[in-house]
């Protein structure tokens, strides 16, 4: 490995004025393909986060549904508006991880990073999709930058930003609390970064990142902690087992695209070496993604991980590699990092411009955006039902169906979930007499709960089953039944018959 200290001359390809060009057109295919291709599940229900915004909600933390209510006011109830901040935060991260890098190391690996971070299969692909870990990833690498500007310049000041931003970022997603556990690893194991236990501005600093987290605490004390009972209690359920772990392991390094996952860890061994050694910026690296490294591991020896969970983690990832190719000296490993680049470009290119436009239904389920087809077409045929039964509403039992179809029918028709009605606390009460009229009750053909509503309707009638397609493809079947002659309290009837 070649050292960093020394100034060397910069290829084109990692010039400021190339790589901005290069995250600016991939920002603009992005803003095409969020402002074209429709919703995925969780992201038409986010959506009813930024129409009702909160200080929290039942899922996470409230975060997504501030973008989402910042992108709504500037280009209203759209699919563009939803996804807006996101796809522009994106950008903004790219530009702080360049400086992080920058500072840390030099402008070689800053370079790496940014076209590593941009060319992983999550960013690249998923970097349109409004969900939690959008922000979450963007505050982690914002507190991350600030703590590279803390250790590089010696004010202590940036303790005060590094604060802002964890807390900006624990009001994103819980796994933020993570990065406060590796930061204080750094603090702890780091012996010249001991001596900010003494700076004030270290204490204030967790004071705001406290006072950003107290709506979220206080939103928890009036709903029984409801948000911190449905996160925190998946933490090591389930029999011990290794079925898990290889499927973890395999999504981390198909997320952050092979072959730049490769680089990543070798450079996460050779940062650690070095951290070992006593570099203070090697183990603000390693030691800030280790606790969340450690935790999903070990839920892994439980459970499944989601392949979303460690998204904050791959900017850090994008570094690890960056500083192994930047030093690498067999040239072999520049031409697999462009290879990396190219790889990761070109999938996005395509899978961008997929989700607008499928080139092919032949992958059904299988594909990657198999969430995103076929929901316009449903949305007009439960309209023409509604029409034709003379339904006043639409009922659902699953909230990712039931933000398609408010979404879908929202100039039309209300649209609302009967069952874990916690989910839409920062909704008004639903009126009792919407059930005085016919409605329609939809559901997945795999997830039907019609079952439960025949103690709450004397009517429950099959009307129609909608088969949603993908380029004449078959999905899933979608059934719709009609509702009548309600009896009383029926959001109270279906929430006790789904607990039995």
């Amino acid at each position: 490995m070649q050292k960093h200290t020394e100034p060397r001359a910069l290829p084109v390809y990692l010039r400021p004025s190339f790589l901005c060009l290069f995250v600016v057109a991939l920002t603009l295919l992005k803003l095409w393909s969020a402002a074209n291709a429709h919703f995925v599940e969780d992201e038409a229900y986010y959506r009813l986060w930024g129409l009702s915004p909160a200080i929290g909600y039942f899922d996470h933390p409230p975060m997504i549904g501030w973008w989402i209510w910042a992108g709504q006011a500037l280009f209203g109830d759209t699919i563009l508006g939803v996804r807006l901040i996101v796809v522009l935060s994106g950008a903004f991260g790219s530009f702080f991880l360049w400086r992080t890098a920058d500072i840390l190391f030099d402008r070689i690996v800053a370079g790496w990073s940014v076209l590593f971070l941009n060319a992983s299969i999550l960013v690249g692909v998923g970097g349109i999709l409004a969900t939690p870990d959008a922000p979450s990833v963007f505050f982690w690498g914002l507190a991350l930058w600030a703590l590279a500007e803390l250790h590089t310049s010696q004010k202590p000041n940036w303790w005060l930003a590094v604060g802002l931003f964890a807390g900006l970022g624990l009001a994103s997603k819980y796994s933020v609390l993570f990065l406060g556990a590796g930061i204080a690893l750094w603090l702890i194991l780091v012996p010249t970064a001991r001596r900010w236990f003494g700076s004030w501005q270290l204490w204030v600093g967790g004071a705001i990142a406290l006072l950003c987290f107290a709506p979220v605490l206080y939103w928890n004390h009036l709903h029984d902690w409801v948000s911190f009972y449905k996160q925190f209690g998946r933490a090591g359920r389930g029999e011990l087992t290794a079925k898990y772990v290889f499927e973890f392991i395999g999504a981390v390094l198909g997320l952050a695209n092979p072959l730049i996952a490769i680089p990543a860890v070798l450079g996460a061994g050779y940062l650690g070496r070095k951290a070992w050694r006593g570099d203070v910026a090697s183990a603000l690296l390693i030691l800030t993604v280790l606790p969340f490294l450690a935790y999903l591991l070990v839920h892994s020896l439980h459970a499944r991980v989601q392949a979303n969970w460690p998204a904050p983690l791959f900017p850090t990832f994008a570094l690890m590699a960056a500083v192994f190719v930047a030093g690498a000296v067999k040239p072999s490993w520049r031409y697999l990092a462009f290879a990396g680049v190219g790889l990761g470009v070109a999938l996005a290119v395509v899978v961008q411009i997929h989700a607008v436009s499928p080139i092919s239904g032949a992958l059904a389920r299988k594909d990657p955006t198999f969430q995103l087809r076929g929901w316009p077409e449903i949305g007009e045929s439960v309209s023409k039902i509604a029409s034709a039964e003379g339904a006043g509403y639409v009922a659902t039992t699953g909230y990712g169906l039931n933000g398609q179809l408010a979404f879908l029918l929202k100039d039309e028709l209300p649209v609302l979930q009967l069952n874990e009605r916690i989910r839409y606390a920062m909704q008004a009460d639903v009126d009792e007499a919407l059930f005085r009229t016919r409605g329609l009750y939809v559901t997945t053909e795999r997830r039907d709960r019609s079952a439960l509503l025949a103690e709450t309707f004397r009517t429950v009638r099959r009307v129609a089953v909608l088969p949603r397609m993908a380029k004449g493809v078959f999905l899933e079947n979608l059934v719709v039944y009609l509702l009548d002659q309600p009896i009383p309290q029926p959001l109270e009837h279906i929430a006790a018959g789904e607990k039995q």
